[in-house]
């Protein structure tokens, strides 16, 4: 095997094991990984070594590696911040979109997808540590937002999204994603269905398990460090 599905071997250990320790099953754990700036043939390998779900930030960085990779085989999910103006090129290309953050956001792609007769899976992207340098809605204006979403017909919400941020030591994140899985077990008693919970990235992701993920981002602890472009 090459370095990087050693190192997604490795990952999927460690998710098996945070699990585990918490009687859950590792198969409710999904691996993203995150290949946004990484070269086709390095995705390409990571795809062989097991890595099904791709997480991208870029539209047109996506479209590209997907002309050439393909869909078979392979989901892809949008990661990074969506601009309305950007929204009309996610319908054919992403089976997710992680980072739905607002009201007019979510009625954009309602739109589109109205146009096209398609419907978007989305999580609700909550900025659970307030700050400031973060997308996401409050976790206070979750209920109203998730309401709202709810009613358009062109969406289907999935459940939530956090990235709080970012402590060297990763037991601070755990606070952090704790209170996002209470979110969401709040919000189910208000009558919503909310499975995922997309949550921890490469420094992290164990801690996340632990809490209650169901997706985990994972990009450097995979490909290495990326280039920053």
């Amino acid at each position: 095997m090459s370095d990087i599905q050693n190192r997604i071997a490795e990952v999927k250990e460690k998710i098996r094991l945070a699990a585990q320790k918490k009687n859950r099953p590792p198969e409710g754990v999904r691996l993203v990984a995150v290949s946004k700036t990484v070269e086709i043939d390095r995705i390409r390998e990571a795809v062989e070594g097991g890595a099904i779900i791709l997480g991208e930030s870029r539209i047109q960085e996506a479209r590209d590696k997907i002309q050439v990779l393909g869909r078979e085989g392979i989901q892809w999910h949008l990661i990074g911040h969506l601009q309305k103006n950007k929204v009309k090129y996610i319908y054919g290309l992403f089976d997710l979109v992680h980072s739905v953050d607002s009201l007019e956001l979510a009625e954009e792609i309602n739109h589109r997808g109205a146009l096209m007769n398609r419907r978007m899976d989305i999580l609700v992207q909550v900025n659970i540590g307030h700050d400031q340098a973060k997308f996401g809605t409050d976790p206070e204006k979750a209920l109203y937002l998730v309401k709202k979403i709810s009613r358009l017909k062109n969406l289907s919400i999935k459940g939530l999204m956090a990235i709080p941020p970012y402590y060297e030591d990763p037991e601070e994140s755990r606070p952090h994603y704790t209170a996002l899985r209470e979110l969401r077990d709040w919000l189910t008693t208000q009558g919503f269905d909310l499975p995922e919970l997309s949550m921890g990235m490469s420094h992290d992701f164990e801690a996340a398990v632990e809490e209650g993920a169901t997706l985990v981002r994972v990009g450097s602890a995979i490909f290495g460090e990326r280039i920053h472009v």
